[in-house]
């Protein structure tokens, strides 16, 4: 029989943990060290395939939702308690790393690996997840398996995305075998009583902190746009400067306005941009239109208005100096998170009661957490990826931080969870 020690005493095999995570990178692995597994693709198959035959191994029983969603269930002692989740997702970018996504779930296998080897049985049931096509490469929208589940998407709109060949999602999951029939957001007993999501940050500050713990409170709000800069194209030669419409002119100067009016919302403000398409493109005429994007992020729905009224106000102003027009469609909004302070809290003490160093942080990016708090108390663990670098195939983190991370995942579900 195994042994059963106190909650207290207990800690994840680092090992088997990091050796999950090479076992599921070698799915897709790309020649410079990174992961190619994209949604809804013969290796997302594979790599579904594994996770829950791992799943099956653990002693979970399996189900899978009209998005394809998967979910695997550990029962608990109590048949009225509401089960305890965790998960992320296992899809890459086309140049991802071993650990976005994929350490979320396998740090919640590894606490299942951990409960069933010493013998500990919760009080509520416990969830592993992962969620459907989170980064968003080949179907839109991003985050479409949990926004299906916390019903911002309908699974029938969901099933008619396409991608760039024509293929749709329905279609896609029923290829790969993963096109379910549970209904989204269907949970037994009810919703999950709480989500916590272990992740990489995705950025540097843990890191330049030293600090191999992130307590995460909330995740920034987001807001993208859809800017065209409408001049004239004319001849670099004849056209004296002061006789210009010069769109590309004015698009540089919005371009630095982006960049003022986030810094006017420090510390969470952001913004970004990152796609620029100038016409018609030839070295010597004037450039007659540009289009570019925006990308504003803060943390406050408020602090996002003003970066949007900022925003408008000043580009009018600068098409105006450059004798151009300009048009501003907004193409994406993400309100700002605050995950449940009751979940917060358990990540924090459970950190605190490992004796792990730790510091509060906001996530700049989206995550399927962010969805599924709509539905249920949510937190979410960051531990360091080395540089700050993710969504690239060099993206690496250190094995003793997600060993770190995945503790403090255990025992805030078992806080949760209790333990029979």
């Amino acid at each position: 029989m195994p042994m059963n020690p106190s909650a207290a005493q207990l800690r994840i095999d680092d090992q088997r943990l990091w050796q999950s995570l090479m076992d599921l990178a070698a799915i897709g692995a790309t020649p410079k060290g990174g992961v190619c597994r994209i949604a809804l693709t013969p290796e997302d198959q594979q790599g579904r395939d594994l996770v829950v035959q791992w799943f099956q191994q653990a002693g979970l029983s399996v189900r899978v939702d009209e998005v394809g969603n998967v979910f695997g269930r550990r029962a608990g002692t109590d048949p009225q308690a509401r089960a305890v989740a965790t998960g992320s997702h296992i899809d890459t970018q086309p140049t991802g790393g071993k650990f976005d996504g994929n350490y979320g779930v396998m740090a919640g296998l590894e606490v299942v690996r951990t409960l069933n080897a010493h013998g500990i049985q919760t009080r509520a049931p416990i969830e592993v997840a992962f969620w459907t096509n989170e980064e968003g490469t080949r179907f839109t929208p991003v985050m479409m398996g949990s926004g299906a589940f916390a019903g911002v998407f309908g699974a029938k709109d969901m099933h008619l995305q396409q991608d760039g060949a024509g293929i749709s999602v329905g279609e896609a999951l029923q290829r790969i075998g993963y096109l379910g029939d549970v209904a989204c957001g269907a949970v037994p007993g009810g919703a999950f009583a709480a989500y916590f999501e272990a992740h990489i940050e995705q950025g540097p500050v843990l890191e330049a902190y030293d600090k191999p713990i992130g307590i995460v409170s909330g995740a920034l709000g987001q807001q993208w746009y859809d800017v065209t800069v409408t001049g004239m194209d004319a001849h670099a030669g004849p056209t004296p400067m002061e006789l210009r419409h010069d769109a590309l002119l004015a698009a540089v100067r919005m371009v630095e306005a982006v960049n003022r009016i986030a810094l006017d919302e420090a510390p969470h403000g952001r913004g970004t941009v990152g796609h620029v398409q100038v016409l018609p493109n030839s070295r010597n005429v004037i450039p007659g239109q540009v289009k570019f994007t925006v990308d504003f992020r803060n943390l406050s729905q408020a602090g996002l208005d003003r970066m949007d009224a900022a925003m408008r106000q000043q580009f009018a102003a600068l098409a105006a100096q450059c004798q151009c027009t300009v048009e501003m469609a907004q193409v994406v909004k993400f309100e700002p998170c605050v995950f449940a302070p009751d979940c917060v809290a358990s990540v924090r003490q459970a950190a605190t009661q490992l004796g792990y160093a730790h510091m509060e942080v906001v996530s700049g990016a989206g995550h399927d957490a962010v969805y599924v708090n709509q539905v249920a108390p949510t937190a979410m663990i960051f531990v360091p990826c080395k540089d700050g670098i993710s969504h690239n195939e060099i993206e690496d983190a250190q094995p003793a931080h997600l060993a770190a991370g995945c503790n403090v995942l255990l025992h805030a579900m078992l806080a949760r969870a209790g333990v029979a």
